[in-house]
């Protein structure tokens, strides 16, 4: 079955970490008054190699829909073929059109919307920065819109090595400034002297934001298993956790949930290797 392939066209690109060579891309989507998606969903692009051999990369957009555009986060990889072809000038210039198809992709928010964890490590942020500026649109400008987060606690919990790799950094602690109930929880695991934020791998502090809510709201820590009688494809849970990144990550967010009683329908995950 032959793809319905659309054509992105790049309006800007700009590399916001020159020691891990991360680019942020973004596009307008040719041909369409708007590019309709959920947040949380991927784009696939289309292109052929040097040997004339077809290559398709998913990305996660990393925007809340706005109108035809979407905005893509990406790490150049030694030896990859997309990510450098996006990343190098001569090869992809401003105003140059990539083929992409989608939207496609089941990482999106559980409705009704509850209080939430949002967890990456590296580039996985993509997707949740698609969830936050969703959730948390500007107060005023061309972007803004009605804050859709209903009031409900929603925590970021982004983790890096260096924190030259904590990409848009700055965008999360303004919405953390202006929204209350949005909790940034920026952590390094191989963090300089210089660095005064949090310290350590994602899993250890979302066990902690985990703790500190049961206590909060006079729950259980641990939760116990749903009614038996209520189908699987009914179930739904007071707090959701959102991971993306590396199978290890996820794997290891997975576990400590577990180990508090979580479902495994609790926690949705979308891993990049």
């Amino acid at each position: 079955m032959p793809l319905d392939l659309h054509t992105a066209r790049l309006l800007h690109k700009q590399c916001i970490s020159e020691p891990a060579q991360c680019y942020h891309f973004e596009f307008v989507m040719e041909g369409h008054e708007s590019f309709a998606f959920a947040p949380g969903q991927f784009i696939s692009a289309v292109s052929e190699d040097a040997n004339s051999k077809q290559q398709i990369r998913a990305y996660s957009i990393a925007s809340a829909p706005n109108g035809n555009r979407f905005e893509l986060c990406a790490n150049r990889v030694d030896d990859g073929f997309f990510s450098n072809y996006l990343a190098d000038l001569p090869d992809l210039p401003i105003g140059a059109a990539i083929q992409v198809y989608g939207p496609n992709g089941f990482f999106t928010l559980k409705q009704p919307l509850t209080d939430s964890i949002l967890v990456a490590t590296g580039t996985g942020v993509a997707p949740l920065r698609s969830f936050t500026q969703w959730l948390f649109p500007p107060e005023s400008g061309p972007d803004a819109g009605p804050d859709r987060s209903e009031g409900k606690q929603i925590w970021l919990v982004y983790g890096t090595r260096h924190e030259s790799e904590l990409y848009y950094h700055q965008e999360f602690e303004a919405v953390a400034r202006r929204k209350p109930n949005f909790h940034y929880l920026a952590t390094l695991s191989r963090a300089g002297e210089s660095w005064t934020g949090l310290r350590g791998y994602v899993q250890e502090h979302v066990a902690r934001i985990v703790e500190e809510r049961a206590a909060r709201l006079g729950l259980p820590l641990k939760q116990p298993p749903p009614d038996p009688a209520i189908p699987k494809s009914e179930l739904q849970f007071g707090i959701y956790a959102y991971v993306c990144g590396l199978n290890d990550m996820i794997a290891g967010v997975r576990e400590r949930l577990a180990g508090y009683g979580w479902h495994r329908k609790q926690i949705v995950f979308e891993r990049y290797d």
